[in-house]
């Protein structure tokens, strides 16, 4: 049986846990319905803040990087730490998905840079499009043309590593998300999220995106349901229970 570790890297804002759970319990609420129907998936959470680096999985496992208040470039030990963890993973094929944090994360592990975007923050429910490569992708080529997801984010990636596939982007952040070898992806955005965690995003940056010429309020109006950008959890997961389905 599989094993897919959610790697905490952050808390979400207190109002955000109490009210709809934090980063990992929203992954976990989007796996348990293929982890319970299939009985084919363990799932487990590791804190690498506190616990530090777990062991490497087996190849036929995999983990989920999730996003943070904590900023790459700041380079916190635990953080740097995870760097060479997740070279020696990915050599060892097993199966990533970064989010957010862990997509900037992975770049910066695999030979990337990530850093402030020079344009400020990206937050609220965005349009993306898929790339040449997103469209023929095993995980992202599901997904229409253009789809909807939803982002908080002041880092980005700022240059892909070598060799990494462009699968998403839109005009604001041309590396949206990024696919870094046969079972290894990274997004920007956050496929766990639900409109109602981000509209509580969105009211804790009010402040911030007004003072970069956005308009909080219409953002607010704009969140809607992201399910494409969703789906990717499950079907991510079933990369573990169906390999063979990766090209």
């Amino acid at each position: 049986m599989p094993r897919l570790t959610i790697l905490k890297t952050g808390d979400s804002f207190a109002d955000v846990v109490r009210d709809h759970g934090d980063f990992e319990d929203l992954f976990l609420a989007a796996l348990a319905p293929l982890a319970e129907a299939r009985d084919a998936l363990t799932l487990t959470v590791h804190d690498a803040r506190h616990e530090g680096v777990p062991p490497v999985p087996a190849a036929g496992d995999g983990v989920v990087i999730t996003g943070s208040h904590a900023m790459v470039s700041d380079a916190e030990p635990w953080s740097e730490a995870l760097k060479p963890w997740l070279v020696e993973a990915r050599a060892r094929g097993v199966a990533m998905l970064g989010v957010c944090y862990g997509h900037q994360l992975m770049a910066a592990a695999f030979g990337g840079v990530s850093g402030y975007h020079p344009a400020g923050r990206e937050v609220g429910t965005r349009r993306l499009r898929l790339t040449e490569a997103g469209q023929t992708d095993p995980l992202f080529g599901a997904l229409p043309a253009t789809f909807t997801a939803q982002l908080t984010h002041s880092q980005s990636v700022l240059t892909a590593p070598p060799g990494a596939q462009v699968l998403a982007d839109n005009d604001h952040d041309p590396f949206q998300a990024l696919r870094h070898g046969p079972r290894q992806w990274s997004v920007q955005f956050h496929p766990e999220f639900s409109p109602p965690v981000m509209r509580a995003y969105l009211a804790h940056q009010r402040a911030a995106l007004a003072d970069q010429g956005d308009d909080p309020e219409a953002r607010l109006d704009a969140v809607t349901p992201t399910p494409e950008a969703g789906a990717l959890i499950a079907r991510f997961a079933e990369q573990l229970v169906r390999p063979a389905s990766v090209a």
